[in-house]
């Protein structure tokens, strides 16, 4: 198994959620909101947002998407693996990811939610990787900005291990390759 180093700690992820969620909190005050995680990257994340944004009418649902398959480079593809239970027409959605990276999938979904006509259609995202961007995508809520390096933890994988890290780490350059 590779070795993790630690990039954000836990005690850093969350004093940055309870800043995102009381932003978020004053953004949709008196609304009603759909947190839309996207599946699996982001579960962690969404599940912690979503509890600090106490005192909002807030509903969850969640869509899974493929970009990678067995690789550890994106493809380009983006598939809808599952699709949400909710409506979205005519409702405030804020679309919840793990990492935005080249942006090809982030741009994939604000089109796709987009179509379904919701009120207002917002961003947020734990991590940014703003040196791999090849789309720019409009994103309203940013955790942390982070260097070009192969990260886990915080519901992030590598083949579906470290997702159960407590914290953000990256694996050690001589062990992981890129793939966001």
């Amino acid at each position: 198994m590779p070795q993790v180093e630690e990039l954000i700690s836990p005690q850093a992820l969350a004093a940055r959620v309870k800043e995102l969620a009381a932003q978020i909190r004053r953004d949709y005050q008196g609304r009603s909101l759909l947190v839309v995680g996207v599946l699996k990257g982001a579960f962690v994340f969404t599940a912690d947002l979503v509890r600090a944004l106490d005192g909002l009418d807030v509903q969850v649902d969640f869509i899974a998407v493929s970009s990678y398959g067995a690789a550890t480079e994106t493809s380009g593809t983006v598939r809808i693996l599952k699709d949400l239970d909710m409506p979205v027409e005519g409702r405030h959605v804020l679309l919840v990811e793990d990492i935005l990276d080249t942006g090809l999938t982030l741009r994939y979904l604000l089109d796709y939610l987009s179509r379904q006509r919701p009120a207002s259609l917002r961003v947020c995202v734990l991590l940014d990787k703003p040196s791999r961007r090849k789309v720019e995508v409009p994103v309203d809520y940013v955790g942390f900005a982070i260097p070009d390096r192969f990260i886990v933890g915080y519901g992030i994988d590598w083949a579906e291990q470290y997702r159960h890290l407590p914290y953000v780490g990256a694996l050690r350059e001589e062990e992981g390759a890129d793939r966001e």
